[in-house]
């Protein structure tokens, strides 16, 4: 993958191009609701600006040794199923101007804070802790998901871009979590997966010889691994029966399994 400026490069233009599709909205445009059940566009833009500013505190802590993020956590124990929902609707409330600006001003101190991480460091996480370019790489997943419901709750197409290698990456590298978080058996072997790119480059990833293969477009296996979209409305092909059960269950972001999207819509 690519290195940590690069990574927070993209990250950066992902952040920027979400913001240019929501600053302009009316304040009722704000209250629309999104494929996420029960949560407003504010919801979503909220809820990124909450994990950003958690994330801070996480990367903060695996340079200077302290215990913020463990504390919150430890706060938040008794209500672990409620608190990331909580935080949303916490956040939605907040008028549009001053939310964005608590993004924004979030999405820079991130990255600061992950320039900052020693190269030997990890980043503590809700699931295993990660170094700074994971990190990285799971908050642009993350930001384009989560963007994705505020572009399908507004009607809009977005352009997808190369940004989406990072997003493909960590659905490929979540395999064997998809299938240990519904206690299912981790096949034994590696699958390949070929995806085309928005710029027409060839992504892969495994070994070629593989016999359990996933091909087709990369937006659409992006949509998939962050269960933005049904398996039976996109371009994705199998070969393998164990392939094919993946993309029932693929999900690249952590928590219990994701209900997913119904087929024939975006909802």
């Amino acid at each position: 993958m690519a290195d940590l400026d690069a990574l927070l490069r993209d990250l950066t233009a992902e952040g920027a191009e979400l913001e240019a599709l929501v600053a302009a909205l009316p304040q009722s445009d704000w209250a629309r609701p999104t494929p996420a059940a029960g949560w407003t566009v504010a919801h979503q833009i909220g809820h990124l600006a909450w994990t950003d500013e958690v994330a801070t505190l996480a990367a903060t802590d695996a340079r200077t040794g302290g215990s913020a993020f463990t504390d919150l956590l430890t706060a938040a124990a008794a209500r672990v199923a409620t608190f990331v929902d909580e935080a949303a609707a916490e956040a939605a409330e907040a008028p549009p101007p001053d939310l964005l600006e608590r993004w924004r001003r979030g999405r820079g101190e991130l990255a600061a804070a992950l320039r900052a991480v020693p190269a030997d460091a990890k980043v503590p996480w809700f699931g295993p802790p990660m170094r700074p370019g994971s990190m990285a790489t799971a908050r642009l997943m993350e930001t384009w998901a989560h963007g994705q419901d505020v572009a399908d709750a507004l009607g809009v197409r977005r352009e997808p871009t190369d940004r989406l290698r990072s997003v493909a990456h960590i659905g490929v590298r979540t395999r064997d979590f998809a299938y240990t978080v519904r206690e299912l058996p981790v096949p034994a072997t590696e699958f390949r997966v070929e995806l085309r790119a928005p710029s027409g480059e060839l992504w892969s990833w495994g070994p070629v010889e593989a016999p359990e293969r996933v091909t087709g477009p990369a937006l659409d296996f992006c949509l998939l691994v962050t269960q933005r979209r049904h398996p039976d409305d996109l371009a994705l092909r199998t070969t393998g029966a164990e392939a094919a059960r993946w993309l029932t269950i693929a999900q690249a972001f952590a928590g219990p399994p994701g209900s997913g999207r119904a087929p024939g819509g975006k909802g």
